[in-house]
């Protein structure tokens, strides 16, 4: 059997990736160990950015019953967003699960496979193939494609096949995750802070159903989740906060340890690593799920230009270099927020300075950026445009010559580049209309006063700007997408 491109695992990450590569016009197909999905929901939303990638595709839409978080906060000193410019809300009160169950009705309706109860078990390269060995209900078979990409989490099979090695902070102390129902809680959404460095949280999720977070110094640092049981839970919580929950119960119960780990490469020949494959971190404000959607945005259309043969030579390497660092500053920043958030007393005097330094907009910008994502800067060129590198604001609309107003959002849903012109078309990209659009139309309302021209990634980054870059337009086309259709440029 023989496809474009294999991914092994089918949680939010690589199911995201799976759309981007299919949108990309590759061939691709996702395989999982499990039967069925597990259902459990680790994470209750997602960041502005992973919010924004998702709109960018039309799949924002397809999701309901979520609310944006007007509140930021860090390690639990809160960030009144109200004061930024940009909008860093995330979305809350949205189960991992009904995400996942987005994704996978997409993929089915696009005709992509989406295949259960197959274990990845061997990985070889043959020269311009990955081999991929899977045992499956039928047995044991061989799968052949141009590249494998593992979002199977922090226990990576692809990443232990592959050899690469991953490095961080061993655990310290364990916590318990648990979907609570029969009972009547009390809300604590962002923690309860309890003497000696213990914390509890509790979200409502509607219908009588609670997410609750222990976090327990008595705790070993690695407990054992296959082993936890709903009456360790209950007793845990219990002692915290003197409720009792005995007489509820979960649909599911995890338990996990706080160590924290980066894969020291993120690609390896034909085998690429995203999500907590590539960055493994305990629970914490969804981060790591976020983080794990941008890096398929980032991979996905690189992958697919791959396929097809239009890529410059190092495209495939600039997702090393771009989502490396971002996972390295994730783990970073997840210990620096979780001192903050789990620490005993002796913490209070930096948690005060730190809710004073935030009432600072520029401080409150600067952290709030890491937790929403807004912060990313590509080295994508030199250049002196403030927008350069960064995500095109997604919101912005332009006014086409036909009266449409579509947003930066709207534009994006094919995933495909955007050549924005607010002067006169450009001549110099239309050999590259093969690949990107050349979209001319005024901003309604502009992102920047001074940017005329803007070339935008299908992950939604600008690549150029006119004013501001350095290199012209042709250096820039070709850098990204490849060499021109008929090999010259007029």
């Amino acid at each position: 059997m023989e496809t474009d491109v294999i991914v092994v695992g089918a949680g939010p990450v690589g199911l995201m990736l799976a759309v981007e590569l299919h949108l990309g016009g590759a061939r691709v197909r996702v395989y999982d160990r499990l039967a069925a999905a597990t259902g459990e929901s680790r994470a209750l939303g997602f960041n502005r950015r992973a919010a924004e990638s998702l709109d960018q595709r039309g799949l924002l839409a397809r999701l309901e019953g979520f609310r944006w978080g007007p509140m930021g906060h860090f390690g639990g000193v809160r960030i009144d967003l109200s004061q930024l410019d940009d909008d860093h809300s995330g979305i809350l009160g949205l189960p991992q699960a009904r995400t996942e169950q987005m994704l996978t009705d997409w993929l089915a309706e696009h005709g992509v496979p989406v295949l259960r109860r197959h274990e990845l078990t061997g990985l070889r390269e043959a020269g311009n193939s990955i081999v991929a060995t899977f045992g499956g209900p039928d047995g044991s078979a061989e799968v052949i494609a141009h590249y494998l990409v593992g979002c199977d989490g922090a226990r990576s099979t692809v990443r232990a096949l592959a050899g690469i090695k991953a490095s961080g902070p061993a655990a310290t102390r364990g916590m318990y995750t648990a979907e609570v129902t029969g009972v009547e809680l009390r809300p604590r959404p962002i923690g309860e802070r309890l003497p000696s460095g213990s914390m509890v949280v509790c979200t409502p999720l509607g219908h009588g159903r609670y997410r609750i977070v222990i976090h327990d110094r008595g705790l070993p640092p690695n407990p054992d989740p296959d082993a936890l049981t709903f009456a360790e839970v209950a007793d845990a919580w219990q002692r915290l906060t003197g409720e009792s929950l005995h007489h509820g119960s979960a649909p599911w119960l995890w338990a996990c340890g706080n160590a924290a780990a980066v894969a020291e490469e993120y690609r390896r020949g034909r085998v690429f690593l995203a999500g907590d494959a590539a960055h493994e971190m305990p629970p914490l404000a969804a981060w790591g799920l976020s983080a794990g959607l941008q890096d398929a945005v980032n991979l996905g259309w690189k992958l697919a230009a791959a396929v097809h043969g239009g890529a410059p030579p190092d495209l495939l390497d600039t997702y090393h270099t771009e989502r490396h660092p971002i996972g390295r500053q994730l783990i970073a920043d997840a210990q620096a927020a979780s001192s903050l958030y789990l620490g005993d007393a002796a913490v209070e005097p930096i948690r005060s300075m730190l809710s004073e330094l935030v009432t600072f907009p520029d401080v409150a910008e600067h952290l709030a950026g890491r937790g929403s994502g807004l912060g990313v800067r590509y080295d994508l060129g030199p250049g002196d445009h403030p927008l350069l590198g960064r995500r095109m604001p997604p919101h912005h609309q332009l006014t086409l010559p036909n009266g449409n107003t579509p947003r930066i959002a709207d534009l994006l849903h094919p995933a495909r580049p955007l050549l924005i012109t607010t002067t006169t078309e450009h001549p110099t990209a239309h050999p590259w209309t093969d690949r990107i659009d050349i979209i001319t139309g005024t901003w309604t309302h502009q992102p920047h006063p001074s940017l005329n021209t803007a070339l935008i990634r299908p992950d939604g980054y600008l690549a150029w700007t006119s004013p501001g870059s350095t290199h012209d337009l042709t250096h820039a086309l070709t850098r990204w997408f490849g060499a021109p259709q008929n090999g010259t440029v007029r």
